[in-house]
């Protein structure tokens, strides 16, 4: 066991924390209407919770050991043969404690179910969030992390996938347009302002998402070393480059450059560096924070008209564009000639752009299939998937948690 990769990988299970805890909550918190924060806020707060329990129980197990194409087995459940406490000894996965790892990799499940809640905030049910996410965990993340991440899964070694641009925002954001369709816009939308409500709270949280996406991109070093320390520096000038990129476009198609704009900008960059971060050099980080964020800008303004879904605070177009574009151009900027640690030659880019594409399609694929059942499944145990329309007309803080973010 190395102690500096124990404690890096550790403070980086923090800072994945804080991306969630209180970060994404504030993010999302901000744009959603005064009557809906505490909501919103809830749902990714127990979310987070439910999956870190679940992770622990058979999650992890199923994600990452030995098994076939699609699942792992059950020698992990609940954490069994990781540790002896008794006798002070603990598995290792490499040259950390496998709880750890396992722990690192909690807060990834656990961010990626509460990601998902942007596509539906402000309409649906808080019973029916929970049952969803269980089962969305368990037959969508817990296989795509398997399949590219575990030496037995169907893409392992060929998509190339840092720190989970699929596994992680392709997989959130196909779920949430999935989620958008099925449960419908919420009432008045395109006919009514649904501005964000509090701006100065969305920045703070996109701030901290910055500040914890350093463990989320550097930590999956899973040590104390060069390839961190290149994952570091990628993510903080990709998202650089991607929030002047937002703004001047913004600047130059609509005469002002917001702060929305400015912090949508920060996450762009952040989602499309995400699988890319130790496997790039700078310069391709750099190209890959302005164009993820330009696609972003085209993907929450005319790809959001033209799929015409009311996904509330802009999954897909930002988390599933950027995933998407991010790993295709991972595939190009990985090698050697053009900055990259990987390929070995130019002509090897077209097969690895392929390969990046395949894993993208099938977990598309599969995350819609099994967003759509889910959901289903939730809406039979759970009398419905959506509130009443006098609840949503009130605020779900008041109709379904019996509280208020505000007092007027």
């Amino acid at each position: 066991m190395d102690k500096a990769d124990l404690v890096w990988v550790s403070i980086s299970t923090i800072l994945v924390l804080l991306m969630v805890i209180p970060g994404l909550a504030m993010f999302y918190g901000g744009l959603v209407r005064s009557k809906n924060i505490l909501s919103v806020m809830s749902q990714v707060l127990v979310t987070f919770a439910l999956i870190i329990i679940l992770w622990f129980a058979y999650g992890y197990s199923l994600a990452f050991t030995d098994g076939n194409a699609f699942f792992g087995g059950f020698s992990r459940l609940f954490f069994s043969g990781m540790y002896d406490i008794g006798n002070d000894t603990f598995a290792l996965n490499g040259s950390i404690p496998e709880l750890t790892f396992a722990s690192f990799q909690a807060t990834f499940a656990g961010i990626t179910c509460a990601l998902i809640i942007g596509g539906f905030a402000e309409r649906i049910k808080f019973s029916a969030v929970l049952v969803f996410m269980a089962i969305w965990m368990t037959f969508s993340y817990v296989p795509v992390a398997h399949m590219i991440w575990s030496s037995t899964g169907l893409l392992s070694g060929a998509a190339l996938d840092f720190a989970g641009g699929t596994v992680v925002h392709i997989n959130a954001g196909v779920a949430a347009l999935v989620a958008a369709y099925m449960i419908g816009p919420r009432l008045g939308y395109g006919k009514e302002a649904m501005q964000p409500h509090n701006l100065t709270m969305t920045m703070t949280g996109a701030a901290l998402l910055w500040v914890g996406w350093f463990g989320f991109n550097a930590g999956s070093a899973l040590g104390a070393n060069t390839q961190a320390a290149l994952a570091f520096f990628n993510t903080l000038l990709a998202t650089s480059g991607a929030i002047i990129a937002w703004v001047l476009a913004e600047w130059k198609m609509k005469g002002n450059p917001s702060l929305l704009g400015a912090a949508s900008g920060a996450v762009a960059g952040l989602v499309g560096i995400t699988p890319a971060a130790g496997l790039v050099g700078p310069a391709g980080a750099l190209i890959i924070g302005f164009m993820t964020s330009l696609f972003c800008l085209w993907g929450v303004n005319g790809l959001k008209r033209l799929l015409r879904a009311d996904d509330s605070l802009d999954v897909f177009g930002i988390h599933g564009v950027g995933g998407i574009v991010g790993g295709l151009l991972t595939g190009i900027f990985n090698a050697k000639p053009l900055g990259g640690p990987g390929l070995e030659t130019v002509g090897d880019i077209p097969w690895q752009v392929w390969l990046q594409l395949e894993g993208m399609l099938i977990t598309a694929a599969w995350c819609a299939i099994v967003t759509f059942i889910a959901l289903k499944i939730a809406g039979l145990l759970t009398g419905g998937i959506r509130v009443e329309k006098e609840a949503e007309r009130q605020g779900l803080d008041i109709t379904h948690h019996g509280e208020q973010g505000y007092h007027f």
